[in-house]
């Protein structure tokens, strides 16, 4: 893990986001505050439904807040949307390529999409293949990959514009311990090289082994943030399972004295 050595690559001050239900307004995130370092990793927890994915849609301008500042590479995203989009990449609980395509077109569709031109397209999607083990399969449909190698697929397609933040949600879900462990490696590499990751997951010692900065969301809030060893050392746990269970649980339910009788 590396150290914080610039400024802020991610700052929201006061965040709120809510969504019309049948019942009025649901408040997901209410007045969250979160500061990421450059060329860090900080991995934000929650409960399920606590507003991690929807964090990552307005940063990464997928949503708009309803209150508060954000900034991304020190673009407003309400302002300048269009600034953020180009310093991005995005990963998430979905793997987002096209079975019918090959794992080389899939990666040339988005070297296309990144306006890089044919012959640095060409050369992006060849370095990627490399990169992440692919390029025995390069020709083959994406039908015919292992989750795995989807899922490295569609984090190359993420990196093809070389972004300098990029927000992964969930990016191992339902990989074997093999395809998550060379996921780490690949999530290593890229903070090695200067860039910034917001990793969003429900394994907690996936957050351990690579977060230099853990914060636990919960009611829609910040409730804690640390390093994994500063949090364990607080709580008086030995795991981050342990911490997120002290920080998330349910409040007990009360008894008035009608109720021992």
């Amino acid at each position: 893990m590396s150290s914080p050595t610039r400024g802020p690559a991610i700052e929201i001050a006061g965040l709120r986001k809510s969504y019309p239900s049948r019942s009025g307004d649901h408040l997901v995130l209410d007045g969250l505050d979160l500061t990421v370092p450059a060329g860090t990793v900080t991995a934000l927890l929650g409960p399920n439904g606590s507003g991690k994915t929807t964090t990552v849609g307005v940063l990464s301008t997928l949503l708009k807040p309803d209150a508060g500042t954000v900034r991304v590479a020190g673009h407003d995203v309400a302002r300048a949307p269009g600034a953020v989009r180009a310093t991005i990449g995005v990963t998430g609980q979905i793997t987002a390529v096209d079975d019918l395509l090959t794992g080389a077109e899939n990666l040339r569709l988005m070297a296309d999409l990144n306006h890089l031109g044919r012959r640095d397209g060409r050369r992006r999607t060849s370095e990627l293949l490399d990169r992440f083990g692919l390029a025995d399969a390069a020709g083959k449909p994406v039908a015919t990959y292992s989750g795995g190698m989807r899922r490295k697929l569609d984090l190359a397609m993420t990196l093809v514009g070389a972004p300098s933040v990029v927000f992964l949600d969930e990016p191992t879900m339902g990989l074997d311990p093999r395809s998550r462990r060379a996921l780490w490696d690949e999530v290593r590499a890229l903070v090695a090289g200067g860039t910034t990751i917001l990793l969003t997951t429900q394994y907690l010692e996936e957050a351990d082994v690579l977060a230099d900065s853990v914060a636990v969301l919960d009611g829609g809030r910040i409730v804690a943030q640390g390093t994994p060893a500063e949090l364990k050392a607080a709580h008086d746990a030995g795991s981050l399972d342990d911490v997120f269970l002290a920080l998330t649980a349910p409040p007990a339910p009360t008894t008035d004295s009608e109720d021992l009788r």
